[in-house]
């Protein structure tokens, strides 16, 4: 299956001498969410902002089903919905008027019924005749939400959309953005959040200094890249590993009462029974057993270190 977007070889340096992208290759598939996960500064923004035709790309290319943003902008930028980072609106327009214009933007015939539909998804509908002005930030948030769907795009992109938002905002946008997955919808998610993307997403990009460092299936790259640990807690303490333990790399707590080793997920020579009854015989008694696995947030970091 054909991505529905496609960026090749795509870099950006600026006069300063600045490269923000380096040779960036993605695919995104249709109907998927992808979160694209960096520290501050790492291209993120840089790229969304090439693919919707706003920043110049010094070098590459991106295609948008098939077409590309460059020869094809009006059609590329058609199939593409937005939304930034910054809260900028005109003020003293109404929530219903400013999406209605947004729809007009895009040469799409007026379609109330529709933005009736998105702002009580967003549950904006009974701020329809209020002045942007008077909004929350959060409601604000909702409604550059509500102004990049009013085309009805085919990819929507969401740089830090809950960024100062409240966690049970948050978990309304959640609910929205599985219920347009659901519909056919391709998103691109950027997000500080982890816990964001280990929820949302089907697919996880992480880009450091502007390169891509993986791209990866969410459940995969914790299968891949997830640590695990076994921790034996130790009726009585030791004074120090005993000999023959040496293969399974055990670390002994400063108070000898804690026998701890952390292994690869994938790690075959990391058998538990195997090393269960290697304690047992070696004479190490325990009286309980905890094991932990890294999380999302705890690969990227490494990730983002490995990079630097």
């Amino acid at each position: 299956m054909n991505p529905i977007l496609s960026v090749q070889n795509l870099s950006k340096s600026y006069a300063s001498g600045f490269q923000a992208l380096k040779r960036v290759n993605l695919d995104i598939h249709r109907g998927e969410i992808l979160a694209l996960l960096g520290p501050n500064g790492a291209g993120k923004t840089t790229l969304i902002s090439i693919i919707c035709g706003i920043v110049t790309p010094s070098e590459g290319a991106v295609t948008v089903d098939g077409h590309d943003i460059g020869r094809d902008y009006r059609i590329t930028r058609s199939l593409i919905g937005l939304v930034p980072q910054e809260l900028t609106t005109d003020a003293f327009e109404t929530v219903w008027d400013t999406v209605c214009f947004s729809r007009g933007l895009f040469g799409k015939a007026p379609n109330p019924a529709l933005i009736e539909q998105i702002l009580k998804d967003l549950s904006l509908w009974d701020k329809r005749d209020n002045k942007i002005i008077t909004l929350s930030g959060g409601m604000k948030r909702r409604l550059l939400i509500a102004k990049a769907l009013s085309h009805e795009p085919q990819i929507l992109f969401l740089d830090e959309p809950t960024a100062g938002v409240d966690v049970s905002l948050r978990r309304d946008m959640w609910q929205l953005v599985r219920k347009l997955q659901q519909s056919g919808v391709t998103i691109i998610l950027t997000t500080h959040y982890i816990e964001e993307a280990q929820e949302m997403a089907d697919r996880i990009g992480v880009i450091n200094k502007g390169e891509i460092v993986l791209v990866e299936k969410k459940d995969e790259l914790m299968r891949k890249l997830g640590k695990k640990q076994l921790t034996l807690h130790l009726p009585e303490a030791l004074a120090a590993i005993p000999a023959g333990l040496e293969a399974y790399a055990l670390t002994l707590s400063e108070d000898g009462q804690e026998l701890c080793c952390t292994y690869d997920a994938l790690d075959d020579k990391v058998n538990v029974p195997d090393l269960l009854n290697a304690l047992i015989a070696a004479g190490v008694r325990f009286n309980d057993i905890q094991t932990t696995q890294s999380s999302l947030e705890d690969i990227f970091v490494d990730l983002v270190e490995r990079a630097s």
